[in-house]
């Protein structure tokens, strides 16, 4: 009785593989003739973070003198 559960889920997987394959290979072959494009373009927005970025990242900084948290230590 397992090996027929075992089976018929490899079966199941087996018949999504094909159908995965199948649905690749149709993308690949180029785009149906009702396919509709969209095209879109980057504009340049300026470099470096706006006043709120940099205060975000300011803020995220640790304090000085936390950077390394104390390790715990045995007393011999």
């Amino acid at each position: 009785m397992a090996s027929r559960c075992y089976s018929t889920t490899l079966g199941a997987l087996r018949d999504a593989r094909v159908a995965w394959r199948r649905a690749q290979a149709a993308a690949a072959s180029g785009p149906e003739p009702d396919t509709a494009y969209v095209r879109t373009h980057w504009v340049f927005a300026g470099t470096g973070l706006s006043h709120a970025e940099a205060w975000l990242a300011a803020s995220l900084e640790p304090a000085p003198g936390t950077e390394n948290p104390p390790r715990n230590q045995s007393h011999a």
